[in-house]
């Protein structure tokens, strides 16, 4: 199942009844015309035209419901071409993804297929939508609104290098020693009702945007890099300026007076 084949077949039904509906309102402007001034000829003429313009829009939106009930929304979930389709368009235009059905990461959004009910969610927002490209459009607005989100990357890093202190004193380790970055989130959304607010995939997403934005030190002159990890599942996947996926899973902050 291919949901542009059923778009083109639904084309001339769908313009059928925007043509009809159309007809029918400059009919029913001209009947309340001659109405009042009394022009009884063509009022009969224009009713009777009304009668035979609502019979083939009754025609025409019969037909419709025929060709939407034949489109098995179920069958397009089960069988996978959706996701399929949604993958290509993707590919298409160039947005990354990655993942396996039903769950796929479109950064920095989780994109869930609910095979049963046929609907998709983006994030927690469920969305109806059986057209990949409408999907894919409504990714890509959200990826674009979101990046032109304000950010303070200082900021950031300087709240960063807070709770990479109280780690420091939890974990007793020593200023400059690697934390994982996951410890920090943590930190940052101690509860969960705080990581509703505020998910992984949004603490990811700024971290991609402290990453891209160059920034290596904090308003207080504290520098900090990134590190990786070995264990897989310790990392934070994040798109660099290019696009190309990055795995961040440590940080360290430090001052250089010091420890040079």
């Amino acid at each position: 199942m291919n949901y542009e084949d059923f778009y083109q077949d639904m084309q001339p039904q769908e313009k059928s009844i925007k043509d009809g509906i159309a007809s029918l309102q400059r009919l029913s402007k001209a009947v309340h015309k001659e109405l009042e001034s009394g022009d009884i000829k063509n009022l009969a003429k224009d009713i009777a035209s009304m009668t035979e313009t609502a019979a083939a829009l009754t025609s025409a939106l019969e037909g419709a419901a025929e060709t939407v009930g034949n489109f098995d929304g179920k069958a397009y979930f089960e069988n996978g071409d959706f996701a399929d389709q949604i993958l290509a368009v993707c590919h298409e235009r160039s947005v990354d993804v990655r993942g396996d059905f039903p769950i796929y990461e479109m950064f920095p959004y989780r994109v869930r297929l609910d095979v049963e009910n046929q609907d998709i969610y983006l994030d927690r927002k469920k969305i109806q939508c059986l057209r990949p490209s409408s999907f894919v459009e409504t990714v890509t607005k959200g990826q674009e609104k979101l990046n032109k989100a304000s950010f303070n990357a200082l900021t950031f890093a300087g709240e960063l290098a807070s709770a990479y202190d109280l780690a420091l004193l939890k974990l007793d380790k020593r200023p400059g020693t690697d934390v994982y970055l996951s410890s920090l989130y943590k930190i940052l959304a101690p509860m969960g009702r705080f990581r509703k607010d505020y998910d992984q995939q949004s603490f990811a997403f700024d971290l991609a945007r402290l990453y891209n934005s160059g920034e290596d030190a904090t308003k207080k002159g504290r520098r900090f890099q990134f590190g990786p990890s070995r264990d897989g599942k310790k990392s934070i996947r994040i798109l660099d300026k290019e696009g190309k996926e990055q795995y961040l899973a440590t940080i360290c902050f430090f001052n250089e007076e010091v420890d040079a």
